[in-house]
């Protein structure tokens, strides 16, 4: 079986990671510290800090900014549900929106959704394409929107006006009007997940970018402290002879990032503009090739005149079919040995928001896309021939289905 996303790891991550069993420091140190500069160097960001996870990143920034219960937080209502859950976790209201045909979140929505409890927007890049913050940012500072926001701590009032917390979990790497992600608006969280792009096995970063009068480097030296039990001094700081006293100044989180863990991703980052990219493209452009000569196919758009994507999802759509079909399609391309998905099943046809009062129907054109999305497999040391194979799985698959 053709597998769907398996994780590029090689000699080179290999000595990399036994360079860090030997070095005698496994958890957070020298390594996850480089390994967030380069983050910050790499993406144009103000301060980067690495976590264990991307829903850790996010959760951590909704707290950083006192988002709680009566609060909302606008997001797509096409994305995976750990985008919908951290707000759950804060106590605050998900507010879901529709998307546009790249499925990222439409800004026409998002205005709509716009009210006095709103705290934060959350934008997801899916599949790694980015959404159009010049529109979110202007809109989020425009004196109307302002008006409406409502303050409730020191840090909101800083801001004076709604937070954009972006979920990049996909787009490590990607451009928008010359920008890298994790630089296009005030704080983006990266995934390093087993399956993405850049792993570290599990892991993810929060892209500090607020604007002034904030300080992003203290900031960043604040998180630390929140993400590690609300320590004041990480076990990097107490080897420092004479320096094992500490203090807990609150009730933190255990969120930190490992050296093990970091050193995964600083080989993987050595060579991603090099290697990774590229190679991702190729496949996108092959898949792309072969199958636009079919007036079933919707291609995603991956790119375009101000962005370029990070090649992280191929969203195939099947033109004119119904969920069943799609279902079906699928079906037959696993009997041709080819592993393929669906990205995502919308968070608001999940029983537990279902329960909570949310419709899919109330978002038709992410109910349309999901019912026609097949996610294609796209991985590094993917051969000439093993690309042809899923082409020729999904055109005959398509071709017995409809």
């Amino acid at each position: 079986m053709l597998p769907f996303s398996p994780p590029h790891i090689d000699q080179l991550i290999i000595d990399e990671v036994i360079d860090t069993l030997k070095s005698g420091w496994i958890t957070t140190g020298p390594k996850t510290k480089r390994f967030e500069k380069e983050i910050t160097a790499y993406c144009g960001n103000k301060a980067s800090l690495c976590l264990n996870s991307a829903t850790a990143g996010l959760e951590i920034m909704l707290r950083w900014f006192g988002v709680g219960p009566g609060d909302e937080v606008i997001l797509p209502a096409y994305t995976y549900s750990a985008t919908a859950n951290v707000v759950m976790h804060c106590g605050a209201k998900p507010v879901f929106v529709d998307v546009c045909s790249d499925f990222n979140i439409c800004h026409v929505e998002v205005l709509k959704a716009i009210n006095s409890n709103t705290k934060v927007i959350m934008p997801v890049d899916f599949a790694g394409y980015p959404c159009n913050y010049e529109q979110l940012n202007l809109m989020v500072k425009s004196p109307e929107i302002k008006s409406l926001f409502k303050p409730n701590n020191n840090i909101q009032e800083q801001l004076g006006r709604i937070l954009i917390l972006s979920d990049a979990a996909h787009s490590f790497g990607a451009w928008y009007q010359g920008k890298r992600a994790g630089s296009l608006t005030d704080v983006s969280v990266f995934s390093f997940h087993a399956v993405k792009n850049l792993t570290t096995a599990e892991g993810g970063a929060i892209a500090l970018n607020l604007p002034e009068p904030f300080n992003n480097e203290e900031i960043y030296k604040y998180l630390c402290v929140k993400t590690l039990h609300g320590q004041n001094k990480d076990a990097l700081a107490k080897t420092i002879p004479g320096n094992w006293r500490y203090d807990i100044i609150e009730a933190g989180y255990k969120m930190n990032m490992t050296d093990i863990m970091a050193s995964i991703g600083l080989v993987e980052l050595s060579r991603y503009d090099q290697e990774t990219l590229p190679l991702r493209k190729k496949i996108y452009d092959a898949y792309t090739a072969a199958l636009s000569k079919y007036d079933w196919a919707i291609i995603p758009e991956y790119e375009n005149h101000e962005k370029t994507s990070s090649y992280h999802l191929y969203a195939l759509r099947i033109k004119g079919i119904t969920e069943a079909q799609r279902d079906a399609i699928i079906a037959k391309i696993f009997e041709k040995q080819v592993s393929v998905n669906v990205h995502f099943i919308p968070v608001p046809m999940m029983s537990f928001y279902i329960n909570q009062g949310y419709n899919i129907n109330n978002y038709p054109q992410t109910k349309a896309q999901y019912e026609n999305e097949i996610s294609l497999p796209v991985w590094i040391d993917m051969t000439n021939e093993q690309v042809n194979l899923v082409i020729e799985a999904v055109q005959s698959s398509v071709r017995e289905v409809i």
